[in-house]
C-alpha cells in the first residue's frame, strides 16, 4: 500500500482501530461477563445445580424462552408481511404506519407494559371483548407473548425492508412469465433472497425478548411457577441480597442464550451460503 493511499484513508490504521475496538468491547462486554463467571465460580457444582434446577427456576426458564420463541416466530411472520406492504405498495397513511413501526423503540418499556396491561385487562378496551370469548390475556403467559411481540416487531421489519427494496419487481414478473405460480415465486425466488435477513430479524427479536423486563412485569402477573420470567426472578434474588443465587440464574440465561444464538447464526450462515451457491436459474422455475 502506497503512502498516498494510507494518508487518504478517513479512519485510522488497522492497528489503532483494532485496539480501540478491543478496548471498547472489553469494557462493555468481556469484563462484565468475566465478572459474572467469576462470581458464579464461588459456587460448587452441586450448589450451582441446586439453584439453577430449582422448581421455580425451571418454570421461569420455560416461561421466558417459550414466550420469547413464540413472540419471535410471530414477529418473523407478521414482520415479513408488514415490511412487504411498506415496500411494495403505496397507500394513504403509509408514512404514519411506517413511523408507528418504530414506536416500541421510542416508548419506554415500562410505559409500554402499563399500556398493554390497561388495554388487555378484563375491563380494558380489548381485554373485555377477549374475555367474553373466554380468552384472558393480561396477567397470564399469553400477556407476556403479547408484550414481547410488541417490542420485537421493529427488529424484523427494519431488517427486511432494505433487502426487499433491493429485489426488483421484474424478478417476480419474470417468474410469472415462466409459468410460476404465486406460491412458487415466493418459495423459490423471493424467500431464498430474504431468508438470511429474516433469520437476522428473528435473532434480534429473540435476543431482545429473552432479556426484556420492563414491558413484561406489568402484564405478566408475575405468579411463581405460572407467569414469572427469569429476569424478574433474578431481580427478586438481588432484592433479597442473594447475589450468588442471582448470579447462578444469570449464568444459566447466558449459556442458554449463547447456544440459541449459535444455532440461529449457523442457520443464517447456511441460508446465506446456499443462496449464494444454489440460487435457481430462470429455467429451473417450474
Amino acid at each position: 500500500m502506497s503512502a498516498s493511499t494510507s494518508r487518504s484513508r478517513v479512519l485510522p490504521g488497522f492497528g489503532l482501530s483494532l485496539g480501540c475496538t478491543l478496548v471498547y468491547l472489553s469494557l462493555l462486554i468481556l469484563l462484565p461477563l468475566s465478572g459474572l463467571a467469576f462470581k458464579a465460580s464461588h459456587l460448587s457444582l452441586a450448589e450451582f445445580w441446586a439453584i439453577a434446577s430449582g422448581e421455580r427456576a425451571l418454570a421461569s426458564y420455560r416461561v421466558t424462552f417459550g414466550a420469547s420463541l413464540l413472540a419471535a416466530t410471530a414477529n418473523a411472520f407478521f414482520g415479513l408481511i408488514v415490511a412487504w406492504i411498506l415496500v411494495r405498495y403505496s397507500f394513504s397513511g403509509k408514512r404514519a404506519i411506517d413511523a408507528l413501526v418504530d414506536l416500541p423503540f421510542a416508548l419506554p418499556t415500562a410505559v409500554a407494559g402499563i399500556t398493554l396491561a390497561t388495554l388487555y385487562a378484563g375491563n380494558g378496551w380489548i381485554g373485555r371483548h377477549l374475555e367474553s370469548l373466554g380468552v384472558k390475556v393480561a396477567f397470564t403467559p399469553l400477556g407476556i407473548v403479547v408484550a414481547l411481540t410488541f417490542i420485537g416487531l421493529p427488529f424484523v421489519v427494519r431488517t427486511l425492508q432494505p433487502v426487499i427494496e433491493d429485489i426488483e419487481p421484474e424478478v417476480e414478473e419474470a417468474a410469472a412469465s415462466l409459468g410460476a405460480s404465486r406460491l412458487q415465486t415466493f418459495s423459490r425466488v423471493l424467500l431464498p433472497a430474504i431468508f438470511p435477513a429474516l433469520v437476522t430479524g428473528f435473532t434480534l427479536a429473540l435476543s431482545r425478548s429473552i432479556g426484556e423486563y420492563g414491558s413484561v412485569i406489568f402484564i405478566a402477573g408475575n405468579l411463581p411457577l405460572i407467569s414469572e420470567i427469569t429476569p424478574l426472578l433474578i431481580i427478586s434474588k438481588l432484592e433479597q441480597y442473594d447475589v450468588v443465587g442471582a448470579t447462578a440464574l444469570a449464568m444459566v440465561m447466558l449459556m442458554i442464550s449463547f447456544v440459541m444464538l449459535l444455532v440461529v447464526n449457523g442457520l443464517q450462515w447456511w441460508a446465506a451460503s446456499r443462496h449464494r451457491g444454489d440460487g435457481p436459474s430462470d429455467g429451473e422455475i417450474r
